[in-house]
């Protein structure tokens, strides 16, 4: 976990201070930044030499006292390294600035952000963590919610989330308009799309792994704020010398009174849901919709090279409506009800060895819950169904420093997964329950190297997976190579095979009230197979001084695709079929620095295509989340504690399949044309949003923003589909996207 420092204009103090303040003088009075694990140097206090020094002679005067090590990765950049403990060779920064404040790129291919750090982004006044990842390329949400992230061409359920290391199914306040993860207790988060550590498994489209810090505070920190739809709280404790507690809490004002944010996140989320889509006898009312959530981390340091962590956090999101029916002689009313919520508990062990070897042993707990109660009037119906999901894991895990130039990591993973779905109906009479478990063992090795000029960083993995259920074997090949082949040129080599058992499917469109329509299952060998992809990407980044350039072209493949979890609202939303996809692409990037002033463009290109045997006489057509161009053209600015930030958002629209004109229905059936071989009208859309850092007392901050998403209410259409009436004519049914939705933030921290 990197920690980056930029601060004002201050003196040097050559009284004892906590090393952390010492290396923000340093940082300004040098021009430069430092890059290092917080928990490396929490406790460690220094006094500086008095009198005028060289830079170089202060940084080995703090390495003599405090045994860290300080590695020049590039003119004016260090990475603090404990000189304990062995090194993480390819979490070196490549790129410290990328985008704007907080955003980094590092040697082995991911993308960090610090949410320390966090600068602004159009549209966004707080780091809302799967928001924020949107802005780097290659990665989109088709139809704007961020529990439904696109990584180049993949679903969401094929993106592997961490939390703490610990496996979430949930991602979505709000039904998915909101990250469901309190970013007041998030260190920083990584992003990988290709080349993954061998020791993830899982999520063939790519990995966000967060992480809560490990160290503990030295005095008491927090802060609590507001915006238009939820409140929340943070703080940092030390209760002793040894133990720290951290806590954030964030509950929603929805079911309080209603905002303009709120007005438009219920406009979007809920149409064609059975909130909207009522019958003529009967009318919605008294909706009640909430959500909260709670994170905490107890970090106890046992000895100098011991150290337990114990992570949890809980996922709630509440939806009640009451339906009452007009048409008939007695009024009659009944309540339906939709609950989600993930309960996640990781424990962590650390310990430190000696100077080249640390371990680790880590358990987690994660459960899913998705619930619904539907009460149809009309037809004197309760329909209730459930989709449970319970993952317990535990891992060991070694890493050894082999010499200066080779880092070896290795270890040993257990995971068992039960997954159960509910539904029963009470007229007619109907019962279904099917429950799986699935139990794997996975077992990885990766060597990184480091040349000694730095010029080349390379990481070699392979990972083992084993499922007892099916007697089934992968080995996971991982490959990361970094090259700088000039000054100011670096070329990248990224490739990995992966495998996934868990995926995401749709029965009906109107399950779950229609809200939250997927439920998660487990691959059987059968009908719903084990996802397997293959992954190439070559890159190359130019930076000259404030000038960045980016091109990286990538070829994906993933197997083991089914019908139903790719959501197919045409000829094939009933069908059952396995198949794969192939994604070409390429992602373009300039970003141009200025002293105040960061402005990018950004471009992707991507062919995404479907093959189902079974489907379309066995012949390629358009993924349905096939987007062939997206452009991005943004800049912020910063000027004291003043940022701006303004954006313009454009893209192809999605395959969509019409039906045909002059022969409309057959039977009871649609007679569409070929699958998703048309298009809906292009996306636009334009943010902007402003913060504001007010220093009340010493120690006390108040930061305030505004921000408004979609500016000029432009109208997108993100999905269309059609559907039967009663009298056996088509309804065209048109999903639109977010208006005009304003923001607003207060909060104080201190």
């Amino acid at each position: 976990m990197l920690f980056t420092i930029s601060v004002g204009a201050q003196n040097l103090s050559n009284g004892k201070q906590p090393l952390s303040d010492a290396l923000e003088l340093l940082s300004e009075q040098y021009q430069i930044r430092f890059s290092y694990a917080d928990e490396h140097i929490a406790d460690k206090v220094i006094t500086l030499p008095k009198g005028e020094q060289s830079l170089n002679t202060i940084l080995t005067f703090i390495q003599r006292e405090t045994n860290l090590v300080f590695q020049e990765i590039s003119p004016n950049n260090y990475v603090i390294i404990n000189g304990n403990a062995p090194t993480q060779f390819l979490d070196e920064v490549l790129i410290t600035k990328y985008l704007t404040e907080g955003i980094s790129l590092q040697t082995d291919g991911t993308s960090k952000i610090n949410l320390d750090e966090f600068g602004i982004l159009p549209g966004l006044i707080e780091p809302d963590v799967l928001q924020t990842i949107q802005a780097l390329p290659g990665i989109i949400s088709v139809d704007e919610r961020v529990s439904n992230l696109n990584i180049r061409g993949g679903t969401n359920d094929q993106n592997l989330i961490l939390w703490d290391g610990i496996k979430m199914y949930q991602s979505g306040h709000f039904f998915g308009l909101i990250s469901p993860f309190n970013p007041t207790l998030i260190h920083d988060i990584s992003i990988s799309k290709n080349g993954s550590s061998a020791e993830y498994g899982d999520g063939v489209s790519g990995i966000i792994n967060m992480h809560t810090s490990d160290s503990n505070a030295n005095k008491i920190i927090g802060g609590l704020g507001s915006n238009l739809i939820a409140y929340d709280g943070f703080a940092k404790i030390p209760v002793t010398d040894k133990i720290g507690i951290q806590v954030s809490a964030r509950r929603s004002l929805t079911d309080v009174f209603n905002t303009p944010t709120y007005d438009q996140y219920f406009d979007r989320i809920f149409q064609d849901s059975d909130l909207t889509q009522q019958n003529n006898n009967q009318v919605t009312q008294d909706e009640r919709f909430y959500f909260y959530d709670v994170s905490s981390k107890l970090t106890f340091k046992l000895s100098k090279k011991d150290l337990i962590t114990v992570s949890g956090l809980k996922i709630f999101n509440s939806l009640d409506y009451r339906e009452t029916a007009t048409g008939i002689a007695n009024k009659q009313s009944s309540t339906s009800k939709l609950i989600q919520e993930s309960t996640a508990l990781g424990i962590d062990y650390k310990r430190q060895w000696h100077s080249k070897l640390q371990t680790s042993f880590k358990i987690s707990l994660s459960n899913y819950d998705l619930n619904s109660r539907n009460n149809d009037i009309d037809n004197n119906q309760r329909l209730i169904q459930e989709n449970d999901v319970r993952d317990n894991r535990f891992e060991l895990q070694a890493n050894y420093q082999i010499n200066q130039n080779l880092n070896y990591l290795g270890g040993y993973q257990y995971a068992e997964i039960g997954m159960s779905n509910l539904e029963d109906v009470n007229n007619p009479e109907y019962r279904r329950y099917i429950k799986d478990v699935l139990r794997s063992h996975g077992l990885f090795n990766e060597v990184s190297f480091k040349s000694n000029s730095g010029k080349t960083h390379a990481r070699l993995g392979i990972r083992a997976n084993y499922f007892e259920k099916f007697s089934d074997f992968f080995l996971e090949p991982r490959l990361v190579i970094n090259q700088k082949i000039a000054n100011d040129f670096r070329l990248e080599l990224l490739a990995e095979l992966k495998s996934q058992t868990a995926s995401q499917i749709i029965d009906l469109q109107d399950d779950f009230l229609g809200v939250e329509k997927r439920r998660w299952i487990l691959a059987n060998n059968d009908d719903i197979p084990i996802i397997q992809s293959q992954q190439v990407s070559l890159g190359t980044h130019y930076q000259k001084k404030k000038l960045l350039i980016s091109l990286e072209g990538y070829i994906k493949h993933v197997d083991g695709i089914t019908t139903r979890s790719q959501g197919f609202q045409n000829q094939y939303q009933y069908t059952n079929a396995i198949g794969s996809y192939s994604v070409t692409g390429l992602d373009f990037l300039i970003n141009q620095q200025f002293d105040n002033w960061s402005t990018w463009l950004s471009y992707s290109l991507s062919k995404n295509n479907y093959t189902f045997d079974d489907l379309n006489n066995g012949n390629q057509f358009p993924n349905n989340i096939n987007i062939r161009h997206q452009v991005t053209f943004a800049g912020t600015y910063s000027i004291n504690n003043l940022k701006l930030a303004l954006g313009f958002n454009w893209r192809s629209g999605r395959p969509t399949t019409y039906y045909n004109v002059s022969n409309p229905v057959s039977g009871n059936d649609i007679n569409y044309l070929e699958p998703n071989s048309n298009n809906l009208s292009s996306y636009f859309r334009a943010d902007c949003s402003a913060t504001y850092k007010i220093n009340i007392a010493k120690n006390w901050h108040a930061h305030i923003g505004a921000s408004l998403w979609n500016i000029f209410n432009t109208k997108n259409t993100i999905n269309r589909y059609y559907r039967l009436t009663d009298s056996n004519t088509i309804s065209e049914i048109n999903t639109e996207s977010l208006g005009m939705t304003p923001n607003v933030t207060f909060r104080v921290s201190f």
